[in-house]
């Protein structure tokens, strides 16, 4: 077998294993099982589990995070120094995560990984997309900060993360999405028909009024 091979095998089994059973819950012996290598091909390409989780994600992120500058130049020089709309920064999101070259189990495995790196104990992975990744996102939210004038920095932490959570849970049930639209309501949707339904969602939800405390009538935490 081939030395490219044998990374691809590790890396497509390791990703969907992954997003199947959490980080924590995989171990290389099963990768290496599926996969069918032995454990030394998988320390001599990656060194460590950790690095494979890594590698797992730099398969998506580096063909994005170049995409997305790119297409953030793109819109910097339409606006020529204007504010660039809401929807504008989030549609172009949408469409260049889409446009990412997928592997052979595409967006909807990405995103149960993506889930799982804000969900399970993985501050190493958080500190390995913050430091490989995190120019591009930043560039981004200092676009949404300008669109968002009115928002104070708290408040669009706390939007922006509840937008990424509502995209990562819809595009990661994918499949039970589209079951359910094709048998209750006769609609064969695909993904980017989702992208276009989700799309004034989060729009809104980046827009809503600010809550007023004096009218929160929820019980205090114990």
């Amino acid at each position: 077998m081939a030395q490219p091979d044998t990374v691809t095998r590790i890396l497509d089994t390791a990703e969907v294993l992954f997003a199947e059973r959490g980080f924590a819950e995989t171990s290389l012996r099963n990768i290496t099982s599926k996969a069918k290598v032995n454990l030394a091909a998988v320390n001599y390409h990656f060194g460590s589990k950790k690095a494979l989780i890594q590698a797992v994600f730099a398969r998506y992120l580096d063909p994005f995070t170049e995409r997305f500058h790119a297409a953030l130049d793109a819109l910097e020089a339409e606006y020529a120094g204007r504010v660039i709309p809401l929807e504008v920064l989030l549609e172009t999101m949408a469409k260049t995560v889409l446009d990412v070259p997928a592997e052979r189990n595409s967006l909807k495995v990405f995103m149960r990984l993506l889930g799982l790196a804000y969900s399970q104990a993985q501050g190493h992975l958080r500190r390995y997309i913050q430091d490989h990744y995190g120019s591009v996102f930043s560039r981004f939210t200092d676009l949404v900060r300008q669109a968002t004038p009115e928002l104070p920095e708290a408040e669009r932490f706390w939007r922006l993360h509840f937008v990424l959570g509502t995209v990562i849970f819809t595009l990661s049930g994918l499949d039970a999405l589209r079951d359910i639209a094709e048998k209750d309501y006769g609609e064969h949707v695909s993904v980017r028909d989702l992208i276009r339904r989700l799309r004034p969602v989060v729009v809104a939800a980046m827009n809503a009024p600010l809550p007023d405390p004096a009218s929160d009538s929820l019980p205090a935490a114990v």
